[in-house]
């Protein structure tokens, strides 16, 4: 019931059908794009003026000290609601080391807590504002291969309140 002329049809339909696909694919990409996108140079054919002011460029940088002395201790403790998953501050370890008195201590300096390699390579170092600042920016950044998971606080506010709450601990 299936012979050889049967099977012809059904490979030849299928491949009529696969060339009507292809074909139709490639006059909508034809008809449809929006550039020649052959190294052409292409240029914006108008401009519609929405009234928008044009982008301003960023913001001088203000320096962290200034941030740390205009910050708001109260707001650094509602930042610590991202730490307090991994650290405490009653003097006890969890996930991450205690952070009471961290502020000006050593780095890597808490007897009995198990520290990474890499963050062993920077005890030479104390937590300042501005170190605490450049590792709650970007943690793994700034010690490639630490433990600590955190991606970072990104706003320079947050990271300054932060340092200010951590600086009222005991």
């Amino acid at each position: 019931m299936f012979d050889t002329m049967t099977s012809t049809k059904v490979v030849g339909a299928g491949c009529g059908a696969l060339l009507v696909f292809l074909l139709g694919g490639w006059a909508g990409e034809t008809l449809y794009s929006v550039g020649g996108g052959h190294g052409e140079d292409e240029q914006q054919a108008y401009v519609i003026d929405t009234g928008a002011a044009p982008a301003e460029e960023a913001a001088e940088a203000v320096p962290f000290a200034d941030l740390l002395a205009a910050a708001d201790p109260a707001a650094g403790q509602k930042v610590f609601a991202k730490c307090s998953a991994c650290h405490k501050v009653d003097g006890g370890d969890a996930t991450g080391p205690h952070l009471n008195g961290v502020v000006d201590r050593q780095v890597a300096s808490i007897a009995g807590y198990a520290y990474s390699d890499a963050m062993l390579t920077h005890a030479d170092k104390v937590w300042n504002g501005e170190e605490l600042n450049a590792f709650l920016a970007s943690p793994k950044g700034y010690v490639p291969g630490t433990k600590m998971t955190f991606a970072g606080l990104p706003k320079d506010t947050d990271r300054a309140n932060l340092v200010a709450y951590l600086a009222t601990l005991p």
